[in-house]
């Protein structure tokens, strides 16, 4: 069954739009041009998702939520507005919204919310997740940190934007620990119901609180001996961050109704937000981000790491071509060109999506990205690497971007020829003439 999400948003050709981009995704979306229209479908139709402006010509998006909260309808709620307001920030976070999105809001980064909303609240996997090998420098410093921490049982704290990757530095961690061979539960900690926190993280007996028919184990039970690697930490409720900094300081949890146990997990937490505006702010403790950040770890965006975009395109290609049962053989010039200049605001991740949907559209072998810069999206344009792309002409300039092109591609001398709009054997001769071997 589809998704059902609600768009709260008076400007028709913005909500016809978000509504379109969210169909293609394959989720339901339905419209309300203000607060009243909304309110009536919410009481006639199980949401879940509400995305709503702010300013509404009836009613606003705040008194929505708040609305929906004394009603205790616990659906999951995205902000946006022109206009954004600090205060208005926080008293959104703490009435329990999911996010807050300026606009103008990108498709991406809307679908990328959508999916972390639907995400299951937690994975367990007991077997070795196949990890792709990057080999850009940030990348590397970053596996480096996380190999060198992995043998200890300290706590890791992993920053980073949506959609970097975060949780494979989380599971290079676990992998190269001594709990290598015990469970790795990812938990989504934006979806937690706070009403059910404790319950999941520790487990209850039977009978403990009314619906409790059996006994259930928790999170901390999952992963005993493991790791339990907790996501978008920053999204956890106050009272549930006080649950989980007396588990930290005890090392000790009891299950609701149940007889006290000995912690035995190692916990990683990860992050997009800016932690410390977080505790100014109110919305973080302090003691608990000491607790979970015993040594910290940044992961890069993919636009900071150039030279694993062609190798990702290519590893995903192969794997959505397996998927979906399609024949493709790689990528035009183009796509190449395309793919190297575009700035991937929702990175790795938003890599993948696009990947698999040329798969599953392409009727030739080589796959294109006609969408990539274009819909208003040419501000995110990787200034960096754009002129590398432009033919040789400037010999004052030839070496510097023979170079660079050589970097991006990893080495790879057919991919900068191709990049550079000349053919392999002028990049060799170029190459011997700068002595660039």
């Amino acid at each position: 069954m589809k998704r059902k999400i609600l768009i709260v948003e008076d400007n028709v050709g913005l909500s016809q739009m978000q509504k379109d981009w969210l169909a293609q995704a394959g989720y339901d979306a339905v419209t309300a041009m203000n607060e009243p229209i909304a309110r009536s479908l919410i009481r006639r139709t199980q949401f879940d998702l509400i995305l709503s402006d702010v300013r509404l010509p009836e009613g606003n998006g705040i008194s929505l939520l708040e609305w929906l909260r004394k009603e205790r309808k616990d659906i999951p709620f995205i902000l946006t507005t022109e206009y954004v307001s600090v205060s208005d920030v926080v008293r959104t976070i703490k009435l329990g919204a999911r996010d807050y999105l300026p606009k103008p809001v990108h498709r991406e980064h809307l679908l990328e919310l959508a999916e972390d909303v639907f995400r299951p609240v937690a994975t367990v996997r007991r077997k070795e997740k196949v990890l792709f090998h990057r080999t850009s420098l940030r990348i590397l410093q970053a596996e480096k940190f996380a190999r060198l921490v992995a043998p200890s049982d300290m706590s890791v704290m992993i920053l980073g934007a949506n959609g970097t990757g975060k949780e494979s530095i989380a599971q290079t961690i676990h992998n190269n620990s001594e709990r290598w061979n015990m469970p790795f539960v990812a938990v989504n900690c934006g979806a937690l119901p706070r009403e059910l926190a404790a319950s999941l993280f520790f487990g209850h007996e039977k009978g403990s609180f009314t619906g409790a028919d059996s006994a259930k184990i928790g999170y901390f039970d999952m992963a005993k001996g493991g790791t339990l690697f907790l996501d978008e930490i920053g999204t956890m409720s106050y009272e549930i961050q006080s649950l989980l900094l007396r588990v930290l300081q005890e090392n000790t949890y009891a299950p609701v109704g149940g007889r006290e146990r000995i912690s035995d997990v190692r916990i990683i937490a990860a992050t997009n937000e800016d932690m410390q505006l977080a505790i100014r702010e109110g919305r973080f403790r302090e003691d608990l981000y000491h607790r979970l950040n015993e040594f910290e770890i940044r992961q890069p965006s993919l636009a900071e790491c150039p030279e694993d975009i062609l190798p990702l395109a290519e590893f995903f290609r192969e794997r959505h071509s397996k998927e979906l049962k399609r024949e493709t053989q790689g990528f035009t010039d183009d796509a190449r060109r395309r793919m190297l200049t575009y700035h991937w605001p929702g990175n790795v991740r938003e890599l993948q999506n696009r990947i698999k949907r040329a798969v599953l559209v392409t009727e030739t072998p080589l796959l294109e990205l006609p969408d990539l810069n274009t819909g208003g999206q040419t501000e995110f344009v990787n200034k960096e690497i754009a002129p590398v792309i432009l033919p040789l002409k400037d010999e004052n300039t030839e070496k510097e971007s023979i170079i660079k092109a050589l970097q991006i591609c990893n080495g790879h001398r057919e991919q900068a020829a191709r990049l550079l709009k000349i053919n392999p054997a002028t990049l060799y001769r170029k190459m011997k003439k700068y002595d660039l071997r």
